[in-house]
């Protein structure tokens, strides 16, 4: 029988995403995931596979014998053109094939693909993240199981809680039992088979009706998985035949809103998928579309490099050389879940996989003072540190309080060498960031005045404050923290007659004489009230530097001063004291790159 050869058989091009694509019997010798072309729905399907109507073959558009395809690599779409010969054996395609013998997008898409990596053979050394990012330009993330305690219950409830956000937001995830290359593809424990890639279809916390909870508790944590290799399935607790499937009612199951859309898919308890499994990966996507309902992200991208000559310090804060890594500020106006991705370029395009080619990368994210401007010359607060790994992509995500933080991409430095490569930094937010490379160490001087100082001021915290009689209430303060000229601001604390600001800004001077002056306030609608103001005097740390060593000395090291606030002084008068204390932290250096 004569099969007229089309693109799609079934796939709804009004893309209603709620829509799978049907199963792929894909050939064992398939070098693309079968389980990577069973995460597909039809949106990816679109980004992969542009104009897909004019694309299909058909009477009434022209056919050229080509097709055209987008692939996501390194910050771009890359658009890859292969012609319509694949390969066969026999008569029958050797590897991935649709069950439909007339629907040939798959076996075209992966033709493609394997362009893209030099040949059919480059793909088995592929990562299944790796391959998810490509396909989607999403984010890729892994979970090695095996490296979390899972007798904590708590670490339990977070890795569920990361699976279950991620199926609401629609993200790819596969997950496999790793073993030994011999072993793939053999029977496993209840029914599994080693080796090989389950999608996750499903990731959900159920409540179980009362007659039924001496059996079962409360609640119930259950992930549906699907085989794409076979039609085996999961044959343990909650499996088809099981006794707990058997116990509930079809009512019941409605009700739960569970449903098997394929052969091969199944249900397992959270436990014994922790028992089981050792690896997830998971793809985010971002949308970065505000036209639309869903949640949207704000991207910033930036591309740099490691190399023996430039910016290059390893990967361990211990040491003095990891200030030497690139440094990115990053802004936030607000408290922020944010996601971030380091991707190191492939170091050739025919062996994009092999683990020898790769550098292990990651990053840290350290909070910095409000006003920095230029490179950190000392290390402080570290808020995330990710996993470092010999893979393409190396992900993470975390809440960040409002400020200003700093990220460094790096990567591990192995014994008498040096990492060296491209890298790709993508930083993702709810809410619009101010963000730069920070590229100068310090501010230069020019022939008509230079920087002799650099200090960093900390208010750690204040006693005593009171409002004016004349003014009612709340106490809400804030510090703005005043030198020659430049000033910066702490966020406003509500209700807090002893507030801690825990706010740090540095200071580049030209003039180290002059005092730095703190400021109190009390945040109103429309006039903010002053409550008092102290002053860091530096006069004394500073004359005759060259023959007080120990005076310079205790500047750079640093100083603590309990500082009574005063108010504002007038020409001519004694200064009058208000209410309330400041306690703060400075340090000074005439070395522009010590703070």
């Amino acid at each position: 029988m004569i099969f007229e050869p089309i693109l799609f058989v079934n796939i709804s091009l009004e893309l209603d995403l709620d829509l799978p694509l049907s199963s792929l019997p894909c050939n064992s010798k398939s070098k693309l995931p079968k389980y990577v072309c069973h995460s597909f729905n039809e949106f990816v399907l679109v980004m992969v596979i542009p104009d897909i109507k004019n694309q299909e073959f058909s009477d009434t558009s022209p056919y050229a014998g080509i097709f055209r395809f987008n692939f996501w690599r390194f910050g771009q779409w890359i658009e890859v053109v292969i012609d319509d010969r694949l390969p066969t054996k026999e008569g029958q395609l050797i590897f991935i094939h649709s069950n439909q013998k007339n629907e040939f997008w798959s076996a075209l898409l992966e033709k493609a693909y394997a362009k893209l990596f030099g040949d059919y053979q480059s793909m088995t050394s592929g990562q299944t993240s790796d391959a998810l990012v490509d396909f989607t330009g999403g984010l890729a993330e892994l979970l090695d199981l095996e490296s979390y305690d899972l007798e904590d219950e708590n670490i339990k409830k977070m890795l569920f809680k990361k699976l279950e956000a991620a199926y609401e937001k629609r993200s790819l995830m596969t997950c496999v039992i790793e073993v030994a290359e011999d072993e793939i593809g053999e029977d496993g424990p209840e029914g599994l088979v080693l080796g090989q890639g389950y999608n996750i279809t499903m990731v959900k916390t159920f409540e179980i009706q009362k007659t039924l909870r001496k059996s079962f508790g409360e609640t119930l944590c259950l992930i549906r998985l699907f085989n794409p290799w076979s039609g085996r399935e999961w044959t343990g607790h909650w499996s088809d035949e099981s006794d707990e499937i058997k116990r509930l009612s079809l009512q019941e199951w409605e009700r739960m809103g569970i449903q098997f859309g394929k052969d091969g898919e199944f249900c397992m308890e959270f436990d014994d998928f922790l028992n089981y499994f050792t690896k997830v990966d998971i793809c985010h996507f971002v949308n970065t579309n505000f036209f639309t309902l869903k949640k949207s992200w704000y991207e910033t991208l930036f591309f740099g490099e490691w190399s023996i000559s430039g910016r290059n310090g390893g990967n361990d804060p211990e040491i003095q050389t990891f200030l030497a890594n690139p440094q990115y500020m990053f802004d936030l106006p607000t408290i922020d879940s944010v996601m971030i991705s380091v991707e190191q370029e492939d170091v050739t395009q025919t062996r994009v996989a092999i683990r020898e080619n790769k550098n292990n990368i990651g990053f840290y994210i350290y909070k910095v003072e409000s006003n920095r401007e230029y490179r950190l010359h000392l290390l402080e607060e570290q808020v995330f540190q990710s996993d470092f790994l010999y893979l393409r992509n190396v992900f993470g995500s975390c809440i960040l309080n409002k400020g200003r933080y700093v990220v460094f991409p790096c990567c591990e430095q192995p014994p008498g060498a040096s990492a060296v490569g491209l890298f790709l930094l993508r930083f993702y937010s709810t809410c619009r960031v101010s963000s730069k490379e920070l590229k100068l160490d310090c501010p230069t001087s020019n022939c008509c005045s230079s920087y002799k100082l650099v200090t960093t001021v900390f208010v750690k915290n204040a006693e005593g404050l009171q409002m004016p009689p004349s003014e009612k209430g709340t106490l809400d303060p804030f510090v703005v923290v005043k030198c020659e000229g430049t000033k910066a601001r702490s966020d406003v604390l509500h209700n807090e007659p002893n507030p801690t600001f825990n706010f740090k800004c540095t200071f580049y001077r030209k003039k180290p004489n002059y005092s730095i002056f703190i400021e109190v306030y009390c945040k109103k609608t429309v006039f903010d009230v002053f409550l008092g103001e102290a002053r860091i005097d530096m006069t004394d740390l500073t004359k005759d530097e060259e023959s007080c060593d120990e005076k310079s000395q205790s500047a750079e090291n640093g100083e603590e001063r309990n500082l009574q606030l005063y108010a504002k002084q007038r020409r001519g008068s004694f200064p009058r004291e208000n209410p309330g204390k400041l306690f703060v932290f400075f340090r000074s250096s005439s070395d522009l790159q010590a703070l």
